[in-house]
Protein backbone atom coordinates (compact mmCIF):
# COMPACT_ATOMS: atom_id res chain seq x y z
CA UNK A 1 0.00 0.00 0.00
CA UNK A 2 1.31 3.44 -0.91
CA UNK A 3 2.45 5.69 1.93
CA UNK A 4 -0.18 8.49 2.32
CA UNK A 5 2.62 10.97 3.09
CA UNK A 6 4.37 10.15 -0.17
CA UNK A 7 1.07 10.44 -2.04
CA UNK A 8 0.43 13.88 -0.54
CA UNK A 9 3.98 15.01 -1.34
CA UNK A 10 3.51 13.93 -4.96
CA UNK A 11 0.11 15.62 -5.18
CA UNK A 12 1.58 18.97 -4.13
CA UNK A 13 4.72 18.73 -6.22
CA UNK A 14 5.01 21.96 -8.20
CA UNK A 15 8.18 22.07 -10.25
CA UNK A 16 9.00 25.48 -11.73
CA UNK A 17 6.64 27.21 -9.32
CA UNK A 18 9.00 30.09 -8.53
CA UNK A 19 9.38 30.89 -12.24
CA UNK A 20 5.61 30.84 -12.79
CA UNK A 21 5.13 33.18 -9.84
CA UNK A 22 7.78 35.56 -11.14
CA UNK A 23 6.01 35.80 -14.49
CA UNK A 24 2.59 36.31 -12.88
CA UNK A 25 3.81 38.91 -10.41
CA UNK A 26 5.30 40.96 -13.22
CA UNK A 27 1.68 41.50 -14.29
CA UNK A 28 0.08 41.75 -10.83
CA UNK A 29 2.63 44.13 -9.33
CA UNK A 30 4.85 45.86 -11.89
CA UNK A 31 8.25 47.10 -10.75
CA UNK A 32 8.01 49.95 -8.26
CA UNK A 33 4.60 48.99 -6.89
CA UNK A 34 4.55 47.64 -3.32
CA UNK A 35 3.67 43.97 -2.92
CA UNK A 36 1.52 43.25 0.14
CA UNK A 37 -0.10 40.08 1.54
CA UNK A 38 -3.49 41.41 0.42
CA UNK A 39 -2.32 41.76 -3.19
CA UNK A 40 -1.19 38.12 -3.15
CA UNK A 41 -4.47 36.74 -1.84
CA UNK A 42 -5.54 35.21 -5.16
CA UNK A 43 -2.45 33.00 -5.36
CA UNK A 44 -1.47 32.24 -1.77
CA UNK A 45 -4.68 31.55 0.20
CA UNK A 46 -5.11 27.89 -0.67
CA UNK A 47 -8.32 26.93 1.17
CA UNK A 48 -12.11 27.32 1.13
CA UNK A 49 -13.18 31.01 1.27
CA UNK A 50 -9.59 32.18 0.83
CA UNK A 51 -8.44 35.24 2.76
CA UNK A 52 -11.87 35.73 4.35
CA UNK A 53 -11.50 32.38 6.12
CA UNK A 54 -7.98 33.24 7.29
CA UNK A 55 -9.25 36.53 8.71
CA UNK A 56 -12.19 34.84 10.47
CA UNK A 57 -9.99 32.14 11.98
CA UNK A 58 -7.47 34.73 13.14
CA UNK A 59 -10.23 36.77 14.79
CA UNK A 60 -11.39 33.65 16.61
CA UNK A 61 -7.86 32.67 17.70
CA UNK A 62 -6.91 36.27 18.66
CA UNK A 63 -3.12 36.16 18.27
CA UNK A 64 -1.09 38.84 20.02
CA UNK A 65 2.10 40.59 18.99
CA UNK A 66 4.05 38.51 21.50
CA UNK A 67 2.74 35.15 20.25
CA UNK A 68 4.90 32.61 18.48
CA UNK A 69 2.65 31.03 15.83
CA UNK A 70 3.03 27.79 13.87
CA UNK A 71 1.14 27.30 10.60
CA UNK A 72 1.03 23.58 9.74
CA UNK A 73 0.61 22.94 6.03
CA UNK A 74 1.59 26.52 5.28
CA UNK A 75 1.54 26.13 1.48
CA UNK A 76 3.11 29.14 -0.23
CA UNK A 77 2.81 31.19 2.94
CA UNK A 78 -0.27 33.36 2.48
CA UNK A 79 -1.86 32.97 5.93
CA UNK A 80 1.52 33.31 7.67
CA UNK A 81 2.31 36.57 5.89
CA UNK A 82 -1.17 37.96 6.48
CA UNK A 83 -1.07 37.14 10.21
CA UNK A 84 2.37 38.68 10.64
CA UNK A 85 1.32 41.84 8.79
CA UNK A 86 -1.99 42.30 10.60
CA UNK A 87 -1.24 41.04 14.13
CA UNK A 88 2.50 41.64 14.42
CA UNK A 89 3.19 38.09 15.58
CA UNK A 90 6.12 35.92 14.55
CA UNK A 91 4.92 33.06 12.30
CA UNK A 92 6.68 29.82 11.40
CA UNK A 93 5.33 27.72 8.55
CA UNK A 94 5.94 24.04 7.87
CA UNK A 95 4.90 22.18 4.72
CA UNK A 96 5.56 18.78 3.16
CA UNK A 97 6.20 20.28 -0.30
CA UNK A 98 9.71 21.60 -0.94
CA UNK A 99 8.34 23.54 -3.92
CA UNK A 100 5.79 25.31 -1.71
CA UNK A 101 8.40 26.14 0.94
CA UNK A 102 10.71 27.62 -1.69
CA UNK A 103 7.84 29.71 -3.09
CA UNK A 104 6.80 30.84 0.40
CA UNK A 105 10.32 32.12 1.11
CA UNK A 106 10.48 33.86 -2.26
CA UNK A 107 7.14 35.64 -1.80
CA UNK A 108 8.04 36.64 1.76
CA UNK A 109 11.25 38.22 0.51
CA UNK A 110 9.20 40.22 -1.99
CA UNK A 111 6.84 41.50 0.72
CA UNK A 112 9.77 42.37 2.98
CA UNK A 113 8.64 40.05 5.79
CA UNK A 114 11.76 37.92 6.17
CA UNK A 115 12.14 38.97 9.81
CA UNK A 116 8.56 38.03 10.79
CA UNK A 117 7.96 34.75 8.92
CA UNK A 118 10.03 31.65 8.23
CA UNK A 119 9.26 28.40 6.42
CA UNK A 120 10.51 24.85 6.84
CA UNK A 121 10.01 21.57 5.01
CA UNK A 122 8.60 18.83 7.22
CA UNK A 123 5.73 16.49 8.01
CA UNK A 124 2.76 17.36 10.20
CA UNK A 125 3.13 13.88 11.68
CA UNK A 126 6.69 14.52 12.86
CA UNK A 127 6.99 18.26 13.35
CA UNK A 128 10.64 19.45 13.33
CA UNK A 129 10.19 21.64 16.43
CA UNK A 130 10.81 21.34 20.16
CA UNK A 131 8.09 20.60 22.68
CA UNK A 132 6.01 23.51 23.97
CA UNK A 133 7.54 26.03 21.57
CA UNK A 134 4.42 27.82 20.29
CA UNK A 135 1.57 29.90 21.68
CA UNK A 136 -0.74 29.27 18.74
CA UNK A 137 -0.93 26.53 16.09
CA UNK A 138 -2.99 26.95 12.90
CA UNK A 139 -4.28 24.20 10.61
CA UNK A 140 -6.25 25.21 7.50
CA UNK A 141 -7.48 22.71 4.91
CA UNK A 142 -4.75 20.21 5.78
CA UNK A 143 -6.24 17.35 7.81
CA UNK A 144 -8.08 15.88 4.80
CA UNK A 145 -4.69 14.66 3.52
CA UNK A 146 -3.76 12.92 6.77
CA UNK A 147 -4.87 9.39 7.64
CA UNK A 148 -3.27 9.31 11.10
CA UNK A 149 -5.43 11.94 12.77
CA UNK A 150 -4.61 10.95 16.37
CA UNK A 151 -0.90 11.32 15.62
CA UNK A 152 -1.48 14.67 13.89
CA UNK A 153 -3.32 16.14 16.86
CA UNK A 154 -0.80 14.72 19.36
CA UNK A 155 1.91 16.55 17.44
CA UNK A 156 -0.13 19.76 17.66
CA UNK A 157 -0.45 19.29 21.43
CA UNK A 158 3.26 18.49 21.79
CA UNK A 159 4.47 21.75 20.25
CA UNK A 160 1.94 23.92 22.11
CA UNK A 161 2.73 25.54 25.42
CA UNK A 162 0.25 24.80 28.22
CA UNK A 163 -2.64 27.18 27.73
CA UNK A 164 -1.69 27.75 24.10
CA UNK A 165 -4.36 27.70 21.38
CA UNK A 166 -5.01 25.47 18.42
CA UNK A 167 -7.10 27.02 15.62
CA UNK A 168 -8.41 24.82 12.84
CA UNK A 169 -10.44 25.38 9.68
CA UNK A 170 -11.01 22.19 7.73
CA UNK A 171 -13.30 20.40 5.35
CA UNK A 172 -15.33 17.58 6.92
CA UNK A 173 -17.36 14.73 5.53
CA UNK A 174 -21.13 15.27 5.28
CA UNK A 175 -23.67 13.19 3.30
CA UNK A 176 -22.47 10.98 0.48
CA UNK A 177 -19.17 11.04 -1.39
CA UNK A 178 -17.61 14.20 -2.83
CA UNK A 179 -16.84 14.65 -6.49
CA UNK A 180 -13.25 13.82 -7.42
CA UNK A 181 -10.68 15.01 -8.30
CA UNK A 182 -10.48 17.63 -5.53
CA UNK A 183 -7.81 20.19 -4.63
CA UNK A 184 -6.32 17.86 -2.00
CA UNK A 185 -6.81 14.47 -3.68
CA UNK A 186 -7.23 13.03 -7.15
CA UNK A 187 -9.31 10.17 -5.77
CA UNK A 188 -10.79 8.76 -2.55
CA UNK A 189 -7.69 6.66 -1.83
CA UNK A 190 -5.78 9.84 -0.94
CA UNK A 191 -8.61 11.62 0.91
CA UNK A 192 -9.07 11.02 4.64
CA UNK A 193 -12.18 12.94 5.57
CA UNK A 194 -13.82 12.66 8.99
CA UNK A 195 -17.19 14.08 9.91
CA UNK A 196 -17.35 17.04 12.28
CA UNK A 197 -18.11 14.96 15.37
CA UNK A 198 -15.25 12.53 14.78
CA UNK A 199 -12.86 15.41 14.05
CA UNK A 200 -13.70 17.15 17.31
CA UNK A 201 -13.40 13.89 19.26
CA UNK A 202 -9.96 13.18 17.78
CA UNK A 203 -8.71 16.65 18.69
CA UNK A 204 -10.03 16.50 22.25
CA UNK A 205 -8.51 13.02 22.74
CA UNK A 206 -5.08 14.58 22.13
CA UNK A 207 -5.44 16.79 25.22
CA UNK A 208 -6.98 19.86 23.62
CA UNK A 209 -10.09 21.47 25.11
CA UNK A 210 -12.76 23.04 22.93
CA UNK A 211 -13.11 26.79 23.42
CA UNK A 212 -15.30 27.42 20.39
CA UNK A 213 -16.67 25.22 17.60
CA UNK A 214 -18.44 26.68 14.57
CA UNK A 215 -20.13 25.10 11.60
CA UNK A 216 -18.88 27.27 8.73
CA UNK A 217 -20.68 25.29 6.04
CA UNK A 218 -23.24 27.98 5.17
CA UNK A 219 -20.53 30.54 4.47
CA UNK A 220 -18.59 27.93 2.48
CA UNK A 221 -21.66 27.08 0.39
CA UNK A 222 -22.28 30.77 -0.37
CA UNK A 223 -18.64 31.07 -1.48
CA UNK A 224 -19.00 27.91 -3.59
CA UNK A 225 -22.14 29.21 -5.33
CA UNK A 226 -20.39 32.45 -6.22
CA UNK A 227 -17.45 30.53 -7.64
CA UNK A 228 -19.67 28.26 -9.73
CA UNK A 229 -21.68 31.25 -11.03
CA UNK A 230 -18.49 33.13 -11.92
CA UNK A 231 -16.96 30.24 -13.85
CA UNK A 232 -13.21 29.63 -14.30
CA UNK A 233 -10.97 32.54 -13.34
CA UNK A 234 -9.35 34.41 -16.20
CA UNK A 235 -6.64 36.12 -14.09
CA UNK A 236 -3.64 34.50 -12.35
CA UNK A 237 -4.81 32.38 -9.45
CA UNK A 238 -4.27 29.06 -7.75
CA UNK A 239 -3.80 27.33 -11.10
CA UNK A 240 -0.29 28.82 -10.92
CA UNK A 241 0.32 26.63 -7.89
CA UNK A 242 -1.75 23.51 -8.61
CA UNK A 243 -1.59 23.31 -12.38
CA UNK A 244 -3.87 23.99 -15.34
CA UNK A 245 -6.63 21.60 -14.23
CA UNK A 246 -7.17 23.46 -10.96
CA UNK A 247 -10.47 24.97 -12.23
CA UNK A 248 -11.86 21.42 -12.42
CA UNK A 249 -10.64 20.60 -8.89
CA UNK A 250 -12.14 23.83 -7.55
CA UNK A 251 -15.45 23.24 -9.35
CA UNK A 252 -15.71 19.73 -7.88
CA UNK A 253 -15.09 21.16 -4.41
CA UNK A 254 -17.76 23.80 -4.96
CA UNK A 255 -20.28 21.24 -6.26
CA UNK A 256 -19.59 18.94 -3.32
CA UNK A 257 -20.25 21.78 -0.87
CA UNK A 258 -23.42 22.98 -2.60
CA UNK A 259 -24.80 19.42 -2.78
CA UNK A 260 -24.20 18.81 0.93
CA UNK A 261 -21.52 16.18 0.40
CA UNK A 262 -18.93 18.19 2.33
CA UNK A 263 -19.02 20.63 5.25
CA UNK A 264 -16.57 23.01 6.88
CA UNK A 265 -15.74 23.43 10.55
CA UNK A 266 -13.88 26.26 12.28
CA UNK A 267 -12.74 25.86 15.89
CA UNK A 268 -10.32 26.96 18.59
CA UNK A 269 -8.99 24.74 21.38
CA UNK A 270 -6.57 25.28 24.24
CA UNK A 271 -3.82 22.99 25.47
CA UNK A 272 -4.66 21.52 28.89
Amino acid sequence: MADPTDAARDHYRAGGLRERLQAALARIAPAGQPLTPERLRFIDQFHVRGLAATADLAALAAPTRDDSVLDIGSGVGGPARWLAANYGCRVTGVDLSEDFVDAARYLSDLTGQQDRVSFHCGSALDLPFDDAGFDLVLLQNVAMNIAERPRLYRQVRRVLRRGGRFATFDVVRAEGSPHYPLPWARGPQASFLLDAQATRAAIEAAGLRTLEWRDDTSAAVAWARQMLDAGPATSPGLALVMGPDFPLLAANLARSLVEGRLGVSMAVFDAV
